[in-house]
């Protein structure tokens, strides 16, 4: 379930896994895989500042009327916009214990990438560092520095329903590495990965 997160710019946005059965993610009305964006961010690890700090990411914008419900798919009783075709594929679990968030969505990509396609195309945004602000920009949201280690640590834990099993994709894994050995005064003192 994605949740609340506070960025500079916009003030409280969702983040996070919209269904279990997948490795997407949104930011509000950005959709992209969290893979995706753990490989921006070892690559935003390695770097030490000797290169500008600018990535562009691939991400789906979606309006607000192609979204869909999210608590009405849940419910399973909205299936409307990309979300609700989303869960007509992989409907809520009728058992609570089954609710956690399942370490293989990475397998779904192809999948879920046909859907959306049926509700926009692939865009690019641009991700830069503000060095001086102890900020960063994701396209249009801006986050401090401990707002994006928030949303670093939502990614750790397997969001709300935390990972199924307590069992990370090996992409995690790699992000937590590269962010605890970086250099990177973006990554100081993050303390999201326990």
């Amino acid at each position: 379930m994605p949740l609340l997160f506070q960025s500079l710019s916009h003030g409280e946005i969702p983040f996070g896994f919209f269904n279990i059965e997948t490795d997407m993610i949104l930011l509000n009305n950005y959709f992209f895989f969290a893979s995706d964006m753990a490989e921006n961010v070892i690559k935003l690890a390695e770097n030490r500042m000797e290169s500008p700090q600018e990535q562009t990411w691939s991400v789906y914008i979606l309006e607000e009327g192609q979204v869909g419900n999210l608590m009405g798919a849940i419910s399973g009783v909205v299936f409307q916009g990309f979300i609700g075709e989303v869960y007509t594929r992989f409907p809520f679990p009728h058992e609570p214990e089954r609710f956690k968030q399942n370490p293989e969505g990475y397998k779904t990509r192809g999948f879920i990438e046909e859907i959306v396609h049926r509700y926009t195309h692939l865009s690019t945004i641009t991700m830069i560092v503000d060095t001086a602000q102890q900020s960063l920009k994701i396209g249009r949201y801006q986050f401090s520095k401990h707002g994006f280690h928030a949303l670093l640590g939502y990614l750790w834990e397997g969001g709300y329903p935390k990972w199924k099993d307590g069992i990370r994709p090996p992409y995690i894994l790699k992000m937590r590495e590269a962010v605890e050995r970086s250099a990177n005064p973006l990554f100081s003192n993050i303390a999201v990965f326990h």
